[in-house]
């Protein structure tokens, strides 16, 4: 029995170290009634040489990595495809930045609560790995 148990903390140790990437201070803006979209943010470590493929979450219809930026004093934002994170890099998804944009939302999303989150990532080897992020709901960063 003590040999099962400590077979099974072992792999589940494993796994944890073989993660690809890893996720701090993950939150989503919050919205009002009938808004439509939102934005949630997050830093995001590599631990090994992958690409951010995409998103997808329960609570909206369409989520994507938008990147946005200024163009002679105009705020643009654009789907980014694909966002390369390189071992040992962190990345921050922020406002005015790289981020994930909920679109088509199913409902309003409220101060506090948590937001799921699916995080795609492909590897050089053309490997998928997916991360789950539940990110806090509120209407301004949470403090580190």
């Amino acid at each position: 029995m003590f040999c099962c148990l400590a077979a099974l903390l072992a792999a589940g140790t494993a796994s944890a170290v073989h993660a690809q990437v890893t996720v701090d201070g993950a939150w989503a803006r919050a919205t009002v009634p009938n808004q439509s979209a939102t934005g949630a943010f997050m830093r995001l470590t590599a631990q090994k040489d992958v690409v951010l493929t995409g998103a997808s979450s329960p609570v909206a219809g369409i989520v994507e990595v938008h990147e946005m930026w200024m163009d002679q004093g105009i705020m643009r934002m654009w789907p980014a495809d694909r966002v390369p994170l390189k071992a040992g890099q962190t990345i921050e998804l922020k406002s005015g930045g790289l981020h994930v944009m909920m679109m088509d939302l199913k409902r309003q999303i409220k101060a506090g609560e948590r937001v799921p989150l699916t995080l795609s990532f492909t590897a050089a080897d053309g490997s998928v790995s997916k991360v789950e992020v539940n990110a806090t709901a509120g209407f301004t960063p949470p403090t580190r």
